[in-house]
């Protein structure tokens, strides 16, 4: 396997995660796949928390994902503890999957107390391989749990990753100050449909539990489905949030609530930042682009459009190499058939202008943009000129790496 080096485009150190009460965090090497580091992380939660979750929209997805969720409809949306694990996903591996994933969590139910549906459990990693789910049973009596060991969990949920990612923010529920952290994993198969690979974000207010659905829901159109790195939906896509309850606010019971607000922002701060920490660690990944599409018939409309240029192959190795060549992105925008007035059509890449009126804009400077693109952080608008919508997307460069990490990924 191609031993990976640290994302230049890698934040300079973990964020201090503080604790949340109740929440305690724990890793463990179980031998699943990897050799002398943690691939088992093991959190559990206090009794009252509460989850919602999303997940892959593929019809190929994991045993885990089945379990979490029928574990979600028959617990409706209790939770007392997670367990993922790395080197394996679980996946395309049948009803012995579906048992091996039932079996962690009724063996985390023991150590808990609580029933095994009250249990979420992921995995990722290598697809059709059975999972050995006897050496995460075997490891989860000896999981040392912390309230303060975020990083670890963080770190134990990896796998191509080149950094672990975590997140934090504070907000102010009926003057209740309440705390929302979040980790995740993800770096190639990057293509969300609902969500990125793994994540987990956890916060100590008290919401109800469909109340906390409907946030999830939608604070993640604007994070985890706003990112892409390779165009490749994961079979293993899950998104977890959970609440204890334990911060002190009286309960929030109505996604409508105006007390929600301040949450609502911190939340979507803290998903964001995980989803754009996945993209600045997008296998092989060199360049961090954003690209803005305004103008457009729908929001839905722009969006397809911003994920047809974030996807394009031939748009990313062009940032890759830092060639100037905006034509790609006129083609990528055609291609994505949405509606689009081309006399009206305005690309701007590094915020100089280069097309007007259908043509190269007068006077464009392409020594400017290849400056541009030599950094690291590459910005794309395009104004489709026929109307109000909008999106945002965020997407990495395509490079020689991306090659080499997936070529034996599986060695």
């Amino acid at each position: 396997m191609v031993e990976t080096t640290l994302s230049p485009l890698a934040p300079e150190s973990f964020p201090s995660l503080p604790a949340l009460s109740g929440v305690r965090l724990g890793t463990i090497a179980a031998g699943i796949k990897y050799k002398d580091r943690p691939d088992v992380t093991f959190v559990t939660f206090p009794e009252g928390t509460v989850v919602a979750g999303v997940f892959t929209r593929s019809l190929t997805p994991g045993a885990p994902i089945l379990w979490c969720r029928d574990a979600l409809r028959a617990g409706g949306g209790r939770s007392r503890a997670l367990v993922v694990n790395a080197g394996n996903s679980n996946v395309f591996t049948g009803e012995e999957g579906y048992n091996a994933s039932g079996e962690t969590a009724r063996a985390a139910a023991r150590l808990v107390g609580c029933a095994p549906e009250d249990v979420m459990v992921s995995s990722t990693g290598v697809i059709g391989v059975p999972l050995p789910y006897e050496k995460i049973v075997h490891a989860l009596p000896a999981v040392a749990l912390s309230e303060e060991s975020w990083e670890d969990a963080a770190r134990g949920i990896m796998t191509t990753d080149t950094f672990p990612k975590g997140a934090t923010a504070t907000a102010v529920i009926d003057g209740k100050t309440v705390t929302i952290n979040g980790i995740a994993k993800g770096s190639g198969m990057i293509e969300p449909n609902m969500a990125t690979m793994l994540a987990y974000v956890a916060t100590d207010a008290a919401i109800g539990q469909h109340v906390l659905d409907a946030l999830l829901r939608d604070v993640n159109e604007r994070s985890f489905n706003a990112i892409t790195v390779d165009s490749d939906t994961s079979t293993s896509d899950t998104l977890l949030l959970f609440a204890t309850g334990t911060a002190g606010n009286a309960p929030v019971d109505d996604s409508t609530d105006p007390r929600l607000a301040d949450f609502r922002t911190k939340l979507e701060a803290v998903m964001g930042d995980l989803a754009r920490q996945v993209v600045r660690d997008g296998e092989g990944a060199t360049k961090f682009i954003t690209v803005l599409v305004t103008g457009a018939e729908t929001d839905a409309a722009a969006r397809k459009v911003a994920k047809t240029i974030a996807n394009s192959p031939l748009v990313k190795t062009a940032i890759a190499g830092e060639d100037a060549n905006w034509g790609r992105i006129v083609a990528a925008v055609g291609k994505s058939y949405e509606k689009v007035d081309p006399r009206r059509l305005s690309v701007r890449f590094g915020g100089q202008q280069v097309t007007d009126n259908g043509r190269v804009r007068d006077g464009y400077d392409e020594g400017q943009l290849t400056a541009h693109l030599k950094g690291q952080e590459i910005d794309i608008a395009v104004d489709l000129g026929v109307g109000d919508g909008c999106s945002t997307v965020w997407t990495c460069d395509l490079t020689h790496g991306y090659i080499d990490i997936n070529a034996d990924y599986r060695s």
